[in-house]
């Protein structure tokens, strides 16, 4: 279906109706269940972990993204660091988010209520940097996490400028890009100079993937970016807990 009308973005009577009080987010990226169960982990953080999280005052939405063999075979670039990864969660807090609040739910949804964990292979807080919509999203850059989307590109980059050219792609909704910076969470790495792009998706991620492969490799080329991951991601289906499994 083809929107029709004139982008929120461009309606000041829309954007003075308020804007995303979202500053950070955590990024936390699993591998697959060495024994298979992935789908089960799936049902039990959909149905019970994930929703529990909104008891935090500063929590403002969440999105958990799965890859597929034909999604790995896309993907462009693939660190070492971040290779493992088939499965990406993220929580999009606002500014004034109590963050040891959510440290302290997750430790209490722990033992009998949690059955088993994906094997986790990165987990960072980044802050928000920029976004921007396309115009035949209709929507504006602020509420395009909330919007419907058939998948996300994760894009993640050291030393890099902002994607905003890469939302004019056909298939790409909008662009939120975050940057990273020292950080004294427990289990968490330094990612100063690294930042990480969600290209939220209208159409086929493989095929999104395909359209974005050149565009991304002049990017780079010209220097824009140090890339070190991009690939693209299923939006997790609710009670489709094996749908984009192997």
């Amino acid at each position: 279906m083809k929107l029709s009308g004139t982008p929120s973005d461009e309606l000041p009577a829309v954007l003075a109706a308020g804007a995303t009080d979202i500053q950070t987010i955590f990024l936390s990226m699993s591998a697959r269940e060495p024994n298979g169960r992935d789908a089960d982990y799936l049902e039990w953080h959909s149905l019970d972990h994930r929703p529990e999280q909104y008891r935090i005052a500063g929590l403002r939405h969440s999105i958990r993204l799965v890859s597929t063999p034909a999604c790995r075979a896309a993907r462009l670039v693939s660190d070492a660091q971040y290779d493992a990864a088939d499965h990406v969660m993220t929580y999009f807090f606002a500014g004034n988010a109590a963050f040891e609040r959510f440290r302290t739910l997750s430790a209490a949804l722990d033992g009998p209520r949690r059955p088993f964990r994906l094997p986790s292979t990165y987990a960072a807080y980044f802050h928000l940097a920029g976004k921007i919509a396309s115009p035949k999203a209709i929507s504006g850059a602020d509420v395009l996490p909330f919007r419907p989307a058939r998948g996300v590109y994760v894009l993640i980059e050291r030393d890099a400028q902002a994607p905003n050219a890469l939302s004019s792609i056909d298939g790409v909704a909008g662009v939120w890009w975050h940057r990273g910076g020292t950080s004294s969470e427990p289990g968490h790495s330094d990612n100063t100079g690294i930042q990480v792009s969600y290209f939220f998706l209208d159409d086929d991620p493989i095929e999104t993937a395909q359209r974005l492969r050149e565009p991304l490799q002049q990017r780079w080329a010209r220097g824009e970016a140090v890339p070190l991951f991009a690939a693209p991601f299923h939006v997790l289906v609710p009670f489709e807990w094996g749908r984009y499994l192997p």
